[in-house]
């Protein structure tokens, strides 16, 4: 029996896109537009590894404070890559999912991510979750208030709150724990994403810029991940 960590759970913040562009002199969305051609180069490397669930950091409760016309060329793109995208990933077996807070973003993107999320409802071989308009803070929040409210309403007795419980409440309700954090283009920070789910993840940053990041660099990652051992808190002796 192989002694290597199990790696089950990938998740990636996509850092670096504007930088990348800057060091060109061009404009940050041809960051953004080469960083969709890494997400799925990365998304088709983890299909071959056989990864079973990738969540990908795509655009933060904060980033709503970024300037509007880079907003507005963010949402296009996430609407231009599902329709061009959603048909492959459903033939090779991706289910979609899309975390956050969905009252903020448009109609017509909201209209295009429950389509994707149907189509592919039922596909197995990697669960590819997309954080759009996320905040760790706000998804611990919803669910404290999604409780409160069964609370109250009687339909949920106070000593039945438990970790499992509120877990359950947490958009990734029925997705494990991340095993493996990557965040690319050198900031070591877990900027607000995942709060409660990354308790126990293994942490990796890479300096590269995320349109660099290349399925090469992601080998690196689980390179590191495969030498390191895991405790929950226990220590080695328990282990062995």
């Amino acid at each position: 029996m192989s002694n290597k960590p199990a790696l089950e759970h990938v998740a990636i913040i996509m850092d670096g896109n504007g930088r990348w562009a800057k060091k060109r002199n061009l404009p940050r969305t041809a960051g953004h537009r080469q960083g969709i051609k890494a997400t799925q180069a990365i998304i088709e490397a983890c299909v071959q590894h056989e990864i079973k669930y990738l969540t990908l950091f795509a655009f933060s409760s904060e980033n709503w404070n970024r300037p509007k016309s880079e907003i507005s060329v963010l949402m296009d793109l996430f609407v231009e890559s599902l329709q061009s995208e959603v048909d492959t990933l459903n033939e090779k077996g991706v289910c979609l999912r899309f975390l956050g807070h969905r009252p903020a973003f448009s109609n017509g993107l909201c209209k295009h991510v429950q389509q994707a999320e149907e189509l592919t409802r039922t596909n197995s071989e990697l669960v590819l979750s997309i954080a759009m308009g996320y905040g760790g803070r706000w998804d611990i929040l919803q669910a404290v208030e999604h409780i409160v409210a069964d609370v109250l309403d009687k339909r949920l007795a106070a000593e039945d709150i438990d970790e499992v419980l509120l877990e359950n409440r947490l958009v990734t309700a029925g997705i494990p724990a991340p095993d493996l954090f990557i965040r690319t283009g050198g900031e070591k920070r877990i900027s607000n994403f995942l709060l409660w789910q990354l308790a126990y993840t293994e942490l990796y940053f890479s300096d590269v810029l995320w349109p660099d990041f290349n399925p090469q660099e992601l080998e690196k990652a689980f390179e590191n991940y495969r030498v390191r051992q895991r405790r929950f808190g226990l220590i080695q002796e328990q282990l062995v």
